[in-house]
């Protein structure tokens, strides 16, 4: 294991785990700031990352670029059409939060998300019965033996900034629904031991992803790995704030908007390193 891998697993890792905060803060934002007006704002970030993943795909050839691209377009997407919409839904129905010691446990919105479980499954069948290159569906894939059955047999150059973009969304959906059902206090609850399961198998899962994160050359390649790696992780770092063993700061950006700044110039920041590595790699390999 190289020292340069090290650092792009580390760096990719970290550009990932600062947009879990920045989304969370994004969407209380929209609903505090804009009010009445928070769908329109939620349907033109959701326009935003569109545009973001237009432009990812005409960058086809610029993988590193079309990577970020596809990464910011699913954080956008996910954030202001799809957990808008399960807003709206909530809204219209009049669904009451979930309430525990005063304090709001779940908000409606999340209360009716698993509602999409069954699509959820429908788009991963999708994924299951296609060509693919992810190694969590390839498995299945192998176990069922239809690996071969489904391959496309002509290689193309993939659309990078599509695959990032539903790995993201897909990822991001997947999860919620694990850790909302297993909050369902008539499936297990919060101090059941199968959410201690969720929590430190998440844990585990992650590092062994992060190990594996880390031996990784190519920064493109490293981004999309990253994704599931921190998302998984996010998982146990949710599962302590449902605990109150912290204060989730980016759910009260308000109180705590120098942090929430101090995040976003971080991950800006990493960008610009990224793209800074990624055109010195490019130059290297036309030397």
């Amino acid at each position: 294991m190289k020292l340069s891998n090290i650092k792009i697993g580390v760096f990719s890792f970290i550009i990932v785990l600062l947009l879990m905060p920045i989304g969370h803060a994004m969407m209380v934002l929209m609903e505090k700031v804009f009010l009445e007006q928070k769908y329109l704002g939620a349907f033109v970030l959701g326009v935003i990352g569109f545009f973001l993943l237009i432009l990812g795909v005409k960058r086809n050839s610029h993988k590193s670029a079309a990577t970020i691209l596809g990464l910011l377009a699913g954080i956008f997407v996910w954030t202001g059409w799809i957990e808008f919409s399960f807003v709206w839904i909530a809204e219209k129905l009049n669904v009451p939060a979930l309430m525990e010691n005063g304090e709001i446990a779940t908000k409606p919105e999340y209360l009716i998300m698993p509602s999409s479980i069954g699509l959820l499954a429908s788009v991963f069948l999708l994924f299951l019965f296609t060509t693919t290159k992810c190694q969590y569906i390839r498995w299945y894939q192998k176990l069922m033996g239809i690996k071969d059955d489904v391959q496309v047999k002509t290689k193309g150059e993939r659309p990078v900034a599509t695959v990032t973009f539903i790995e993201t969304i897909m990822v991001m959906w997947t999860f919620y629904i694990v850790l909302l059902l297993v909050y369902d206090n008539d499936i297990a609850g919060d101090n059941h031991p199968l959410t201690y399961v969720v929590a430190f198998g998440s844990l585990f899962w992650a590092l062994y992803l992060f190990l594996k994160l880390i031996k990784i050359q190519k920064f493109d390649y490293a981004i999309r790995y990253a994704i599931p790696t921190v998302i998984i992780f996010w998982n146990f770092v949710e599962v302590l704030g449902r605990w109150n063993l912290f204060k989730e700061i980016w759910v009260h950006p308000f109180e705590h908007w120098l942090e929430i700044l101090l995040i976003t110039l971080l991950f800006c920041a990493f960008i610009v390193y990224y793209v800074y590595e990624t055109r010195l790699e490019n130059k290297k390999k036309l030397a």
